[in-house]
């Protein structure tokens, strides 16, 4: 491993996430705010000064990125991010515990949308479009924005690349890595752009459009308003929002395809397919159960698929409080806290490819029970899943779930309840945000105690990163030549 190389690699991001902060700043001069300003502006000059001290460590390092180098950089990369997205928060004296301003930052850059926020509309503006902005850049990935902006990356691109995007079977979509990753953070600009416009056309504050469209894009679920969406009373507006929580749930490459002009990509990816069954079978289930609290199934369709895309995709709005739904309702909530959206999107959860895979799996040795000698592979979308690939899948699969419930153990030693304990877990593993009971839709994570907001970010990092990427750095092995 070559630490110089880490270091000049975290140096670049952390000088670039201090540049970030820096588009803050005339927010805070246009609503005159100059307490958030100076906030931002000590936050950027550490950020940026400590990212110069990495990158002049390193600056003489080769540029070959090798595997362990690569993960060393996303793993220790992520970690600083939530580190130094804290500044802001603490240096404006927003929390009085610097483990609440590390929660709300890790919060925003792995798009859970979980917060220990109690009244987030007294929050100055700078601020807010801060946290929007971590979430943003979370999004379509902190890394593969790295990837695409920083030319002296070289061979090490790939290896970056594939460490961070969510997803089994990540595949580049030009021959060159660095190409994929600005195809991809192109089309995810550009959807944000056409969101906020909608927004605004809608009667939504430029402000609230922009913050909100972040938010959608990212499917992180952080909002201006202390009711999220539900503030709003808008029949279009939860519309419009629907429409692109879906869309952010897609495997972006998708889109890349369709740009391209094939068409056919489309309805042949089984996994789209699924994913939409999926959305419209258990919108229509809930929205049944709950016809009786609305005015009709119409209007109760309207939240139910608003409410199943949130916690699908992992974007956690709300414009209903589903923590007082009915336990069918509830529990299939709960079960898409791990099914997630498609690989390749932003959304969090296990995947829908991965879960595709469990299934096929799970039949095939149900098969093989009485035709033993049968010989099978797994497909997704009419192409066979290499065995090594099924193989970590499973093993993800079977780490998620023993992962989930020590979690849920070590939450309820704390002192919560089971249902706050275990939601509250799941939600931050599948990158959700709310979860029930004195976590849901219509609470927040402020009561929890301190190792355990440290343990739900840990958690919520773990998510994002897709459980390896981080654990890895705990192996004895990894850091021996």
């Amino acid at each position: 491993m070559n630490g110089r190389i880490i270091s000049r690699l975290l140096g670049n991001l952390l000088f670039a996430l201090g540049l970030t902060m820096g588009l803050c700043l005339p927010v805070a001069y246009y609503y005159g705010e100059p307490q958030a300003g100076f906030a931002l502006a000590i936050s950027m000059a550490c950020t940026c000064m400590c990212g110069a001290l990495f990158f002049l460590w390193g600056r003489s390092s080769e540029d070959t990125v090798y595997r362990r180098d690569a993960l060393a950089v996303v793993g220790f990369g992520w970690l600083l991010v939530g580190l130094f997205g804290a500044l802001p928060y603490y240096v404006a004296d927003i929390f009085p515990h610097y483990v609440d301003a590390y929660f709300e930052a890790v919060s925003g850059f792995t798009t859970t949308g979980a917060t220990v926020l109690t009244d987030i509309e007294s929050i100055p503006k700078a601020l807010l479009f801060w946290r929007m902005t971590s979430h943003w850049l979370g999004g379509m990935g902190i890394i593969v924005l790295f990837v695409a902006i920083f030319p002296q990356i070289g061979v090490g691109a790939k290896q970056l690349f594939r460490s961070e995007v969510p997803g089994p079977m990540t595949e580049g979509l030009r021959p060159k890595i660095k190409e994929t990753a600005l195809a991809l953070w192109k089309i995810y600009a550009c959807m944000t752009a056409s969101a906020a416009l909608l927004f605004m056309l809608l009667g939504m504050h430029p402000f609230d459009a922009i913050c909100h469209a972040f938010s959608t894009l990212a499917t992180g679920g952080y909002s201006t308003k202390n009711a999220s969406v539900g503030h709003f009373d808008s029949l279009g507006l939860d519309v419009i929002t629907t429409l692109f929580m879906l869309l952010a749930g897609v495997n972006f490459t998708l889109y890349f395809l369709v740009l391209r002009g094939r068409f056919n990509a489309l309805w042949r990816n089984g996994e789209l397919r699924v994913y939409l069954t999926i959305t419209l079978v258990v919108s229509l289930c809930i929205a049944i159960n709950i016809t009786e609290r609305h005015d009709g199934f119409f209007e109760a369709m309207r939240y139910a698929s608003f409410q199943t895309l949130a916690v699908l995709t992992g974007t956690g709005f709300s414009t209903d409080n589903f923590d007082s739904y009915p336990a069918f309702s509830k529990m299939l909530l709960v079960c898409l806290m791990f099914i997630g959206g498609c690989a390749g999107s932003t959304a969090g959860g296990m995947k829908i490819a991965r879960i595709m895979v469990v299934f096929k799996v799970a039949y095939q040795e149900t098969y093989r029970v009485f035709r033993p000698q049968a010989r099978m592979s797994v497909r997704i979308s009419g192409s066979v899943v290499n065995e090594e690939v099924v193989r970590s899948i499973l093993v993800f699969f079977a780490s998620f779930i023993l992962l989930f419930a020590l979690g849920a153990i070590f939450m309820a030693a704390l002192g919560l309840d089971l249902i706050t304990a275990a939601t509250s877990v799941a939600a931050c593993l599948g990158n959700i945000g709310p979860g029930l009971a004195r976590v849901g839709a219509i609470e927040n994570y402020a009561h929890i105690p301190s190792v355990g907001k440290v343990f739900l970010a840990f958690c919520m990092m773990l998510g994002r990163l897709e459980l390896g990427t981080l654990l890895v750095l705990l192996v004895p092995d990894f850091w021996r030549r």
